[in-house]
């Protein structure tokens, strides 16, 4: 039985009007959030590997009350259970302090294979899987466009700029998963009504014998310093083309050092 652990996180809606707070730490309480969708296809391809043979997904975010949300729409996907970190103290961390409540959480679960996406929508770093990876003392596989489980050994195919690397190698280890795999299914009616009857776990930071001065703003390696709202968009320009167009696109075009 492959037993797989899925990290994914709540975020805010990327088409709602995103803000900052008065601490310059991403507003999460005053506009809609969801499940990453880069997230979405790590939980999708958890789900096929234990279709095609026997095993279970659990999924973990950490995230204040509202990231459950994430948790049940990977439920609702058909995920087997969850678990969410929330503690106050948890504010404004950062990818470091993120993947040491991560790595802190997934000691905690039994495991073969620990998914995430490849970044996350409201910051795209990057970096918490082969962080996390770090933590565990585990080998990371990332960014795999195609992924194929066989037994205890794993297989990418990673698309980079001038060349596809196939990386293969065996578990116990992270995998990052791109949005060129498989497209995640939409929760089915069925799946919506089992996800109310599956184990959901919430643990704060003493349950994972972590100190509130870890984490949080305090001990953020990166801050942000300064934010200004993105400037509102100004009507277009219109030309008549007189006999003339083309000089003027041409004109309009050099002013702008686009040629």
């Amino acid at each position: 039985m492959t037993k797989i652990v899925v990290a994914v996180k709540y975020v805010p809606d990327a088409t709602a009007d995103r803000t900052f707070n008065s601490d310059n730490t991403v507003d999460r309480e005053n506009v809609d959030g969801l499940l990453s969708e880069l997230d979405e296809y790590a939980v999708e391809q958890a789900l096929q590997v234990v279709e095609a043979g026997e095993g279970e997904v659990t999924v973990v975010t950490v995230g204040p009350e509202d990231a459950a949300d994430a948790v049940r729409k990977a439920l609702q996907m058909g995920a087997d259970a969850g678990v969410h970190v929330v503690d106050d103290a948890i504010h404004g961390s950062d990818a470091f302090a993120t993947s040491l409540v991560l790595a802190e959480a997934i000691k905690k679960i039994e495991y073969d294979l620990v998914f995430f996406g490849m970044g996350s929508t409201d910051g795209g770093l990057g970096v918490v899987p082969t962080l996390v990876a770090e933590r565990l003392g585990l080998p990371a596989v990332t960014f795999g466009s195609e992924l194929t489980v066989d037994g205890d050994t794993v297989k990418i195919v990673r698309d980079g700029d001038v060349a596809t690397q196939e990386i293969e190698a065996t578990g116990p280890l992270v995998v990052s998963v791109t949005d060129q795999t498989d497209e995640a299914r939409y929760p089915s009616f069925k799946g919506i009504m089992a996800a109310k009857k599956k184990p959901v776990e919430t643990w704060s930071l003493s349950d994972l014998g972590l100190d509130a001065g870890d984490v949080g703003l305090d001990a953020a390696w990166t801050k942000v310093e300064s934010f200004e709202p993105r400037p509102p968009r100004t009507a277009g320009e219109i030309v008549t083309d007189e006999g003339d167009g083309g000089t003027k696109l041409a004109e309009f075009l050099a002013s702008k050092k686009f040629v």
